[in-house]
């Protein structure tokens, strides 16, 4: 009695509330006002089947029989055998093999009418289908014909977005990087201790007992990483070729496996690929160069974003780069998420959104990616920079790719400059520094790095001293003349347009130039004051020769009275200038304070 109490007073909050997302009401009456006929029995048993189908397929729901959709009470007018028939729907109506999650099935007498009330959870082992194996998913107030395919990914995406997030109980504290977490914490405060660092980026909760650990800390943090992810890898590979063959002619080569936490995985795999971003030509001088075929910093933006947004419940597979003699590919497992598209990504608005939240917020924290977001258009932004045609994204089969094609494009003004060049047989890093350069536009070292996609100083300096040796890229001012207009171009001398090129004469392009091309030099200045800044560091050494670059670390532990002493980097262009700093006889004085000179560490950023 109080069973049918209690579902009469669900009957009067269903009419009051009426027909949702969650809830639906069916007739036991077909045909015309006035003239109304028991409907047949066999149409509404499979009118509950897909009912319940589409709840089970989405968040779950329950089913009222006997209600009219304008909330009327009619009541179902068969007779009591058919009414236990109709009762049996779910059994009878839904495909044996993918049953629903019934949680009531009941008949409900109210005001002398016989109602049939189900309810249904959410599923979670099946895509269900009605018997005759037709698939139905609730959307809004209605149960809408849906591929089973799309009912799985949905799913496959929601335990992924999840993945990152969930606790893992066994897991300690002790089962992470110490050492590797405060270089982390450092990043963000040096005065918070591992376990709040853990706490404030939502890594780990403390449930009162102890300090439980999110799957993203021990993705991100953990000494063992196989311990708790199988695939936390990167696997790279050659192809020999433009396409991979089997058989006999297989023609696929393992470059190398990295493995470890994200941290470690993202240094160890940029480290395996790098090497493999260039290709050695033989020059018209005479000599094998090797030529960079991709923008690096292209590469590595594709790289981490595989690690990072990469479907970590898959733990079967892991990130794979392909070289292929005309493109790169880099592959994760995960599709992207359904409110993605690959004209969203095309469009180049920066659209995003993570599906491992926890992870990104980390890497954006630390500076390995950027805003979010932003990846996709700057690695867009690189390859039309260096005339590179645009990167081809692909998701299908549970996997999302990204491919860098070697393939240049050029407008026609550009074309004829570089014509201009021909005969210099330019690597494509120089012929990107020489379109910039088109028709004497100036040129910052900011755009060189940005535009050739450069991460390496050594290279960029390299790059400028190939072209100063060929006599087509000259500066308008010196470094320490740069220095004192940076403040117009946002504080930095590397933003201030100075370069620019020449067209090489007829005799030029006949002849190679001889010119010191030994590594830029480094040298350690030591005593300075801890307030010093480059351009007074410039005016002092510049008589020395060129300055390319001055580095002030800052003791973090310093006293800012002044009085303490600090030191810094300076970087010549050539040996010979550092070696004129290093042997000379006159004492450099700077604020009072004689400066100590030394070769640099070369270890040392």
């Amino acid at each position: 009695m109080n069973d049918i109490l209690k579902l009469s007073e669900r009957v009067d909050i269903a009419v009051e509330i009426g027909e949702s997302y969650y809830r639906e009401f069916k007739s036991g009456f077909e045909g015309e006002i006035g003239n109304k006929v028991p409907r047949d029995i066999n149409e509404i048993k499979y009118d509950i089947a897909k009912t319940l189908v589409a709840f089970a397929n989405a968040d779950g729901g329950e089913l009222f029989v006997g209600i009219e959709d304008n909330h009327s009470i009619t009541g179902l007018p068969h007779k009591e055998v058919h009414i236990d028939a109709i009762l049996k729907s779910p059994k009878d109506c839904i495909l044996r093999e993918t049953p629903v999650p019934l949680k009531q099935a009941s008949i409900i007498k109210y005001n002398d009418k016989v109602l049939i009330h189900f309810s249904v959870s959410k599923g979670a082992d099946f895509v269900h289908l009605t018997s005759k194996g037709e698939c139905f998913q609730r959307k809004d107030k209605e149960s809408v014909p849906t591929a089973s395919e799309k009912i799985r990914f949905e799913r496959e995406e929601k335990y992924s977005r999840e993945y990152d997030r969930s606790f893992v109980d066994i897991a300690q504290i002790i089962d992470l990087d110490n050492e590797l977490i405060e270089q982390v914490g450092n990043q963000i405060s040096k005065l918070i201790s591992p376990e709040k660092l853990l706490q404030y980026l939502d890594l780990s909760e403390f449930d009162g007992t102890s300090l439980k650990l999110r799957k993203a800390a021990l993705l991100l943090f953990a000494k063992k990483s196989s311990k708790w992810h199988p695939r936390n890898q990167v696997r790279i590979f050659k192809v020999m070729g433009k396409e991979e063959r089997t058989g006999s002619d297989f023609n696929v080569t393992e470059v190398g496996e990295a493995n470890g936490n994200i941290f470690q995985l993202i240094d160890s795999s940029w480290e395996l690929l790098r090497p493999h971003l260039t290709d050695t030509r033989f020059s018209g001088d005479a000599l094998f160069k090797n030529q960079i075929m991709y923008p690096e910093l292209a590469c590595r933006e594709a790289l981490v974003n595989a690690i990072t947004h990469r479907d970590y419940s898959n733990e079967g597979s892991g990130v794979e780069v392909k070289i292929f003699e005309d493109r790169l590919e880099i592959s994760n497992p995960g599709e992207l998420l359904s409110s993605i598209t690959i004209a969203d990504l095309k469009s180049l608005t920066g659209v995003h959104q993570s599906r491992n939240t926890y992870i990104a917020r980390v890497l954006r924290e630390t500076g390995f990616i950027r805003e979010l977001g932003e990846g996709i258009r700057r690695i867009h932004d690189l390859m039309k920079n260096n005339d590179m045609v645009e990167p081809v994204i692909k998701s299908e089969n549970k996997t999302y790719s990204i491919t860098l094609f070697y393939k240049h494009v050029y407008t026609p003004e550009e074309k004829l400059w570089l014509e201009e060049f021909e005969n210099l047989e330019l690597t494509r890093e120089q012929k990107t520094v020489v379109r910039l350069g088109v028709n004497g536009r100036l040129i910052s070292a900011k755009e060189i790095f940005e535009n050739v996609g450069i991460i390496d100083e050594k290279v960029y300096r390299e790059l400028v001293q190939s072209l100063r040796a060929l006599s087509i890229l000259d500066a308008t001012m010196s470094s320490v003349e740069a220095t004192k207009y940076r403040s117009k171009y946002g504080g930095s001398r590397k933003a201030v347009p100075r370069y620019f090129i020449k067209v090489p004469s007829a005799k030029q392009v006949n002849q190679v130039v001889e010119e010191d091309r030994s590594d830029y030099a480094r040298i350690y200045v030591g005593n300075i004051p801890y307030f010093i800044k480059e351009e007074d560091i410039y005016n002092s050494l510049s008589k020395f020769g060129e300055i390319v670059d001055v580095i002030i670390p800052r003791w973090v532990g310093g006293s800012r009275d002044g009085q303490s002493k600090s030191f810094c980097f300076v970087e010549f262009d050539k040996r010979v200038s550092a070696n004129n700093a290093l042997n000379s006889t006159s004492d450099i004085l700077l604020e009072g304070r004689k400066l100590r000179f030394k070769e640099a560490d070369k270890r040392i950023k």
